[in-house]
């Protein structure tokens, strides 16, 4: 493969990608559903304010956001999808009344041809767009008033505490109290409100919601438009158009097969280990028992899943509630595989340059430190957040603002992302005398650093909202930092680092290295800097948004096809004789990563990529399953794998107890496996036939989920998390055995 060509490609995509990103971002701005200056009713009666709504934005975000139910889909498994269930009572109680008082019964007991009379008055009350956008009023008719007021007076019931929905806060995991001012209360109801007009009203001159007709409801005819199915058709021929164009690309240019031979001495045998490689230990140390805390957190959060508000009868909910230890399962996932790519990076860029800059030790304890205040302060901040125990603007900054993945309040974001360029810094000011000197290893070097920038800068898009920025423009940046940099950037820097680990221990030549990852990269972020917008197709963003993300999110599974070619590399690699089998785990764990890639990534990521797909499962235990496998099947093994290298190379002369690694290796993978197939997974897809056979408020609600079949498979996934959290035990057990000696064999 030629490699200025290659270049000339990265180049292309990048400029390419990011303009159409930027420009239909411009689109979201104004396409976003308006908020409304007030909401009032046909007579004349005011129920919201403009300033209600936006401050309900903020109270759903003190509350956890997205880690206690859904809106428009993303958030949270337990409790309801708030607009779902907001839009479905709305219906049922205008359809009732109308019911009783042309017929005296409810509208369930109504014949069919009443029905459909009813329903189709419905339609037109409920999507018919009321805006004036020249005074930025919201006017409602009278009977939706009502139902607006009943619904309101149900959730601040539920929300604060009313004795009469204690069951169903336990259904839904919300301790009583979790809203305690009931100006709060009105406020957030404003917030469901108008998020859920946004799900049933029609954008002007159309015949679609903002939403794209989601969420799936029958009783207002909201269902799939014909470009929802169309663009699926047109995504899945294009897989199978890109993964047929790859494939024969890849054996057109494919080079000779690169059998290199392996040295018969490690090459890293006689590196000298300076001090502030020294110092990334305990970055390793802090990694491994955060591991320990996010798997706590996570086995809370799930039997929150059966329990409702307790832990095997003990009321944890006061102290740690299910929006809590979600935040915290979520948050800690990032901090671990990110401070272990992190002090991966320290320990690689003297080790490749031979050169340790003035102070760089003292810049990495100071980084280290940092970090530590990051996570303990970020983690405090949510708690007290959740708790109310902050007022809405502090919350803001030293809080939760509700959004998963960047949960952490402002103040904590900003110190993160200068944290991730002092890290920048100190990488580069070791890398750079390597990348300034002529060698074979320059451009992979080179392609190093870019994904380093990459990592520090594009964490910057979690700064682009603000407080009260409208939830459609806010979803467009966030899944700049969800899908660009934990999805993509953190990909390319995988891949970055595995070729470079390899180069270094000559078991690749530097040509091919550089060409292979420059090639995936043009390959992977081809689909996925625009695939973006697969995650954004009912977030209250124009229709181009869908075909945009419906064609490209199909090219993010296509590299993902030939990733068996890097297992069996590195398998290969593994069984080596000599030096190359004290690196065997290390590496396995890298094939770990292409199978999760492959699986997670992959397989049960196109599963709900496609429009249509996405339309019924979206906020479903199928978006859980890819979750799992994808962060922690992909990144999490990296991580791991990456800090077992820096840990082998820290130290080559011991050899190690490899049984603890072989334990861990399996009882994580094989953990992981079974918590997917055999409880998220069936739950997932169960829910899935609810969702189009009823619609999305049934999927998620407790009368479906309660049913004992799904308190089984609920129930079942003890036996993936106990064996999961018996390797990451041993792991832990292992990494700190290297310092006090039990996990080295004894001569």
């Amino acid at each position: 493969m030629n490699t200025k060509r290659l270049w000339a490609g990265f180049i292309l995509v990048m400029v390419i990608s990011f303009g159409v990103l930027l420009y239909y971002g411009e689109e979201i701005y104004r396409k976003a559903p308006p908020e409304p200056e007030k909401v009032v009713t046909q007579s004349g009666e005011t129920l919201f304010s403009g300033q209600d709504i936006k401050n309900g934005q903020n109270v759903w975000q003190s509350i956890g956001g997205q880690e206690l139910g859904t809106v428009w889909g993303h958030g949270a498994y337990k409790a309801p999808d708030w607009t779902a269930d907001w839009l479905h009572k709305e219906a049922v109680f205008i359809l009732n009344k109308w019911a009783e008082a042309e017929y005296g019964k409810g509208y369930a007991a109504l014949n069919d041809e009443n029905k459909a009379a009813l329903k189709a008055r419905l339609k037109n009350l409920i999507r018919k767009n009321r805006y004036d956008e020249n005074t930025g009023v919201l006017t409602i008719p009278d009977v939706q008033a009502e139902a607006v007021k009943a619904i309101s007076k149900e959730y601040t019931g539920l929300f604060m505490d009313g004795p009469q929905y204690q069951k169903l806060r336990e259904d839904y995991s919300i301790p009583p109290g979790t809203v305690k001012d009931p100006e709060r209360m009105h406020e957030m109801n404003a917030f469901f409100f108008w998020a859920t007009w946004a799900t049933s009203t029609d954008r002007p001159g159309m015949e679609i919601t903002y939403t794209n007709n989601w969420p799936p409801e029958k009783l207002i005819d909201n269902k799939p438009t014909s470009s929802l199915i169309i663009w699926t058709g047109f995504s899945v021929i294009l897989l199978l158009a890109g993964i047929g164009l790859l494939a024969w690309y890849y054996a057109s240019n494919r080079e000779e097969e690169d059998f290199t031979e392996v040295p018969k001495v490690n090459p890293l045998s006689g590196q000298h280990i300076t001090p502030s490689m020294r110092a990334t230990l305990k970055y390793f140390w802090v990694v491994s028992l955060l591991i320990l805390v996010q798997i706590g957190m996570g086995i809370i959060t799930a039997h929150y899943g059966v329990e409702g508000l307790g832990f095997y009868g003990l009321p944890l909910d006061k102290i740690l509630p299910y929006s809590v230890s979600r935040t915290w399962h979520l948050q800690l996932a990032i901090f671990w595989i990110a401070t272990s790519w992190l002090a991966t990076g320290l320990f690689m860029a003297p080790a490749v340059s031979g050169h340790e800059p003035k102070y760089q030790k003292l810049g990495v304890n100071v980084l280290f430190i940092a970090l530590l205040v990051i996570v303990v302060g970020s983690m405090a901040g949510q708690w007290m957040g959740i708790m109310q125990r902050l007022g809405l603007v502090d919350n803001f900054w030293f809080g939760t603002q509700g959004y998963e993945y960047v949960d952490l309040g402002r103040f904590w974001q900003i110190f993160l992302f200068i944290g991730l360029f002092i890290w920048l810094f100190l990488l580069g000011r070791a890398l750079w005398p390597a990348i300034t000197k002529k060698s074979d290893n320059r451009q992979l070097l080179i392609l190093f650093l870019i994904s380093s920038i990459a990592i520090a800068a594009f964490y910057g898009a979690g700064l682009m909202w603000g407080r009260q920025t409208n939830l459609s423009i806010a979803e467009y940046w966030r899944w700049w930092v969800v899908h660009l940099w934990v999805e993509g950037f953190f990909e390319v820097f995988a891949t970055v680092v595995i070729a470079f680990l390899f180069v270094r221990m000559q078991l690749i030549k530097p040509k091919l290295a550089t060409a292979t990852v420059l090639f995936s990269t043009i390959i992977f972020l081809s689909g996925g800097i625009l695939g973006t917008f697969h995650h954004l197709y009912f977030a209250g963003t124009p229709t181009a948004v869908l075909a945009i993300g419906a064609t490209f999110s199909a090219l993010e599974v296509v590299p993902l096809v030939l990733v068996g070619f890097e297992a069996y590399h590195n398998i290969r690699m593994s069984k080596a004789s000599g030096w190359i089998q004290t690196y065997k785990w290390p590496i396995n764990f890298f094939v770990a990563v292409a199978f999760w890639n492959l699986v997670g990534a992959g397989i049960f990521g196109f599963v709900i990529n496609p429009p249509i797909a996405l339309y019924y499962m979206q906020g479903l235990n199928t978006t859980a399953v890819h979750a799992h496998a994808a962060l922690f099947g992909v990144y999490g093994m990296l991580g791991i794998g990456l800090m077992l290298f820096v840990l082998r190379d820290m130290n080559l002369q011991p050899e190690w107890k490899e049984k603890q690694l072989k334990f861990a290796f399996w009882t994580l993978n094989i953990g992981l496996l079974l918590m997917v197939l055999i409880s998220l997974l069936p739950v997932g897809l169960m829910q899935t036939w609810a969702s189009v056979k009823y619609g999305l408020w049934y999927a998620r609600s407790p009368q479906f989920l309660n049913h004992p079949p799904m308190q089984t498979l609920r129930w079942l996934r003890v036996i993936g998390d106990t064996v999961f959290t018996a390797g990451a035990l041993v792991l832990v057990w292992f990494v700190f055995g290297l310092k006090t000696g039990w996990s080295i064999k004894k001569k």
